[in-house]
């Protein structure tokens, strides 16, 4: 993967003129289209007309197509996407934008814009910017200097009108021509609230987001809105935001140290995201305080390392791979009809619950 200042841009699926397995079984090398039709002893029209799924248009007859697919599966061939780009004028190709690239959201995210693009045998750049202004305004122009034909902005805003269709996963973006793909926050506080008001919790600490995400403002007006629909009182003192770009648990462990130190008791913590919980849990037992039997701690998104931490993280399940895929998906739309229309602005995904073992009924002394 190539640099690009602090920003990560490379052809995340770089086309291969062999298979790294050895072409299937057989250890075939792959072969083009002009071998293809040299071997059938066909017309390269022919060929590429089966190919590029025209046959019944130029009534080429069921037996060559068939005879034609059948050697292109044995003979592991691969099409020339450069070629076919120049030929249509087309690159092929969507540029992705996201925060950071590590284990978690955005690593999950893209897993299903990945899959999505893949199956429409699209590629696609990634750049990081690492929340640094100066990237947030020159990653898209250097995508559109890529020639790429759309953009997915993950948890990143777009400050700008762009020539290509863009769509936002966690954007929360209310401009002209971008598609957002956003998580039912209204729902994700229902679950969780709900449940801590269930186990007996009203004395519950809430860890914000950086001012910087997108989902903050959002999510914390569906967690008010929630508390004062279940009579569930909001303290001043017992919320904290999460502070500067670094990835991981380490923002989550600070903000929790300083719920910690104001002295104010709580019976549970609900955090930004599950990276901030595991913070949290860490400094609860630095603390002396046992999780869930003293303190319950309730994460958000459900990244892999939630189910497999003690104890377990109970947390909002944020369907990341679904939502990455239904903007690669939406994206792909919106090339193929080019200005057929205005956008659907908003696409609301629906989260789920994971109740685990970071959660329990409030001791009762």
């Amino acid at each position: 993967m190539n640099r690009e200042g602090e920003g990560d841009i490379g052809n995340a699926n770089k086309e291969r003129r062999h298979d790294p397995a050895g072409a299937g079984q057989s250890g075939r090398q792959a072969v083009n289209l002009k071998e293809l039709a040299a071997h059938l002893g066909l017309s390269l029209t022919t060929v590429s007309r089966v190919m590029n799924h025209s046959a019944r248009e130029y009534r080429i007859a069921a037996e060559t197509r068939e005879r034609v697919l059948k050697a292109a599966a044995s003979m592991n061939y691969e099409p020339n996407v450069f070629a076919r780009g120049l030929r249509k004028k087309r690159s092929f190709t969507v540029g992705v934008i996201v925060p950071e690239i590590s284990e978690g959201y955005s690593a999950a995210v893209l897993g299903g814009i990945e899959d999505a693009l893949l199956q429409e045998k699209f590629f696609y750049f990634v750049v990081s910017h690492r929340h640094r202004a100066e990237l947030l305004q020159k990653y898209p122009r250097l995508l559109l200097s890529r020639a790429v034909e759309g953009i997915i902005a993950v948890d990143t805003p777009i400050q700008e009108e762009l020539p290509v269709p863009v769509v936002a996963v966690s954007g929360h973006s209310r401009k002209k021509g971008i598609v957002n793909i956003e998580i039912d926050h209204l729902a994700a506080a229902r679950y969780a609230l709900s449940h801590l008001s269930e186990l007996g919790h009203h004395r519950i600490a809430f860890i914000k987001g950086q001012s910087f995400s997108s989902d903050t403002r959002a999510r914390w007006e569906a967690i008010c809105r929630v508390c004062s629909e279940l009579n569930i009182p909001v303290h001043a003192e017992l919320v904290v935001q999460l502070e500067g770009t670094a990835p991981g648990s380490e923002p989550g462990y600070t903000a929790t140290q300083k719920l910690l130190k104001n002295g104010t008791r709580f019976s549970a913590i609900f955090c930004f995201n599950d990276a901030s919980a595991i913070g949290a849990i860490t400094a609860l037992h630095e603390a002396g305080l046992h999780v869930p039997r003293q303190v319950s701690v309730i994460g958000f998104d459900d990244i892999p390392s939630a189910a497999t931490m003690r104890p377990a993280l109970t947390t909002v399940r944020q369907p990341l791979y679904e939502m990455g895929r239904t903007a690669a998906v939406n994206l792909l739309r919106l090339i193929r009809d080019g200005s057929g229309g205005p956008p659907q602005p908003s696409i609301l995904v629906s989260p789920s619950f994971v109740r685990r073992q970071s959660t329990e009924k409030i001791a009762r002394n």
